[in-house]
């Protein structure tokens, strides 16, 4: 395909990432058309995948909102992906004017996207970086400058840690994150399961890792050990329509029987 103007010069257009895919399925446009077939062949697998896609969004905005209203002010995205209507920024933003957020992704066109649209902003630093890489990302210059470890934050990984290997022990990488951010502070973590679709969920992980996505399932209690040092707060590690749902019929409109994602929010003791 021709490079899109928007593209940074050295992105391979040719290969796809998972945050281009996500764009896709929340209706972004910012992705590639190797992007948009892994897509196609992934719905083929998981039918629901979009709406799927906007239920995990949806659970972004609660949990930020949740932060926000007990009183944090800032927010580390790790695997925040590119842009879209309703980021981190904008709703934490309408709680307390003043929070600040570091967005953190290692896809290329995620990055430069968000400077982009960002740039300007003095409460908003972007950072291109690998979760695996934690403490480049805790020493990074941006988040140093653009938020205080001595006081709480929000750490998200949304929709994140499945794309990190057990060899990269990413049960480790929440310890580091963990130990380096403030009592009070909070994690926020969403993660694939097979637990309730089995077959469905298998075979979308092989899709993706045909187009060299790797991802790594895990269940519930494996997620509630990621949280360990944290106090999981109400209502625990739940289907993602579940979690501090905005009305009981919403839950039950995303209909969790076929959730794919677990979530939960920590907050440090």
């Amino acid at each position: 395909m021709e490079r899109p103007n928007w593209a940074p010069d050295d992105v391979d257009i040719d290969r796809p990432s998972a945050a281009r895919v996500y764009d896709y399925a929340l209706g972004g446009s910012h992705n590639f058309a190797v992007d948009r077939d892994l897509f196609r062949r992934l719905t083929a697998t998981v039918p629901d995948l979009v709406p799927l896609a906007q239920a995990s969004r949806a659970f972004l905005r609660r949990a930020v909102r949740f932060c926000a209203a007990a009183g944090v002010r800032q927010f580390l995205d790790i695997g925040s992906g590119i842009p879209t209507r309703g980021s981190v920024h904008e709703i934490a933003q309408r709680v307390a004017p003043d929070a600040r957020v570091v967005y953190v992704d290692i896809d290329q066109v995620a990055v430069a996207h968000s400077r982009a649209i960002l740039a300007g902003n003095d409460r908003i630093g972007v950072v291109q970086e690998d979760l695996r890489r934690t403490e480049h990302i805790l020493r990074h210059p941006e988040v140093r400058h653009r938020l205080d470890f001595d006081r709480p934050m929000a750490v998200l990984l949304v929709t994140m840690l499945h794309l990190i290997t057990d060899e990269d022990d990413p049960a480790g990488i929440v310890a580091r994150l963990r130990d380096a951010i403030a009592p009070g502070s909070y994690v926020v973590i969403s993660h694939a399961t097979p637990e309730n679709r089995p077959r469905t969920v298998t075979e979308g992980v092989q899709m993706l890792q045909s187009g060299g996505i790797v991802a790594t399932l895990r269940t519930r209690e494996q997620v509630e050990r990621l949280f360990a040092g944290f106090e999981i707060v109400e209502p625990g590690v739940v289907w993602i329509p579940r979690w501090h749902p905005d009305t009981p019929a919403d839950a039950d409109d995303c209909r969790p029987e076929r959730s794919i994602m677990v979530a939960g929010v920590g907050r440090k003791r």
